[in-house]
């Protein structure tokens, strides 16, 4: 009899453990899940865009001419898109809850040293303005980027085609023409190779224009 008890015993807490062990596997699972789900809020829209699109968004701003800005920046002062006209720019979208435009706020940093002799320039546009001043200087300051860091106004975006997902860049050449448009975080290369076309793209048009 006592045996048995104990037989039966042990069986009890074999199953109690195996539950035990199923529903910890399950919750980690859950967690999991959530996490990921969380982190495509703002990489992977659910809007379906162009083919070759990865971000999923038609490039509806490119070969238009880039809608005209005057914003504040950091330090106070007004700067204009009309500010750069003749020279070749990148105007980018991000925010500091943004991840993936942490990640390439460097790159923009070390291709503008690069290209400046071309007149290349950034301009850093902060979605959240909500967060404050003094947080989006600490996220530009720590990314180490030295280029302008403007508040939007909330129409700026509109202009823009509105931002379903950041980053979002826009490739303007010295023609006021945007050349290439994108969404989300790209490679480094793509970021490269966009930054030359928009280079040669309005040195092409004003030669031709001559």
């Amino acid at each position: 009899m006592m045996r048995r008890a104990v037989v039966l015993g042990v069986m009890v807490v074999g199953i109690a453990l195996m539950l035990w062990a199923g529903w910890h596997n399950l919750r980690e699972r859950k967690l999991a899940m959530q996490k990921a789900r969380d982190n495509q809020v703002v990489l992977i829209p659910e809007k379906q865009g162009a083919a070759g699109d990865d971000s999923g968004l038609a490039p509806v701003m490119r070969g238009k001419q880039a809608p005209a800005f005057a914003l504040t920046s950091l330090d106070g002062k007004k700067v204009s898109l009309a500010d750069y006209k003749g020279r070749p720019v990148l105007v980018n979208f991000w925010a500091t809850w943004c991840g993936p435009c942490k990640v390439e706020m460097p790159w923009f940093e070390e291709f503008r040293k690069q290209y400046a002799a071309q007149g290349f320039e950034i301009l850093g546009l902060a979605d959240d303005v909500d967060a404050g001043k003094d947080m989006i200087a600490k996220v530009a300051t720590k990314a180490g980027v030295s280029y302008p860091i403007l508040l939007t106004d909330g129409k700026v975006q509109t202009a823009y085609g509105g931002l379903d997902v950041l980053p979002m860049s826009f490739y303007v050449d010295r023609n006021g023409v945007i050349v290439e448009q994108t969404a989300g975080l790209g490679s480094k290369d793509q970021i490269e190779a966009n930054i030359k076309k928009t280079i040669t793209s309005g040195t092409v048009a004003q030669a031709g224009g001559q």
